[in-house]
């Protein structure tokens, strides 16, 4: 009987675990989402040819970090770990584009159709 309930507390401390993963995985995504929405702005801005500052790229692929940096804190297992690694594709897909944007917006004597795209090869670690 006592390993019955040890078994029954074992995995209600497991479920909860999952729970707390998911709740944090998806607190990220909503995050990123309202960056995401940043990113966007930028790239039509930049792609229309309008000028923008640096900073204006700086701040969004610091917080993209700051959100991958959280990411990491999170232990999951299963699903949410496969959740917790499509975010943190989603986030290096959006910080790449942050960069190549900002490659086109600091030559404006480039063609941006001929612009040289610079990507990050991230290292990735499995946990």
């Amino acid at each position: 009987m006592t390993n019955t309930k040890d078994n029954k507390v074992e995995e209600v401390k497991e479920s909860e675990e999952i729970s707390k993963a998911f709740a944090a995985v998806a607190g990220v995504r909503k995050e990123v989402d309202k960056l995401s929405e940043r990113v966007v702005a930028l790239e039509v801005a930049v792609n229309s040819g309008t000028k923008v500052t640096d900073e204006e790229f700086v701040v969004p692929a610091e917080l993209l970090m700051r959100e991958l940096l959280k990411l990491d804190g999170i232990g999951a297992e299963g699903e949410a770990r496969l959740q917790r690694k499509a975010e943190v594709r989603r986030i290096q897909k959006y910080h790449e584009t942050l960069d190549k944007l900002n490659t086109i917006n600091s030559n404006p004597f480039s063609d941006k159709h001929k612009a040289v795209s610079v990507t990050t090869n991230w290292e990735t670690f499995d946990s």
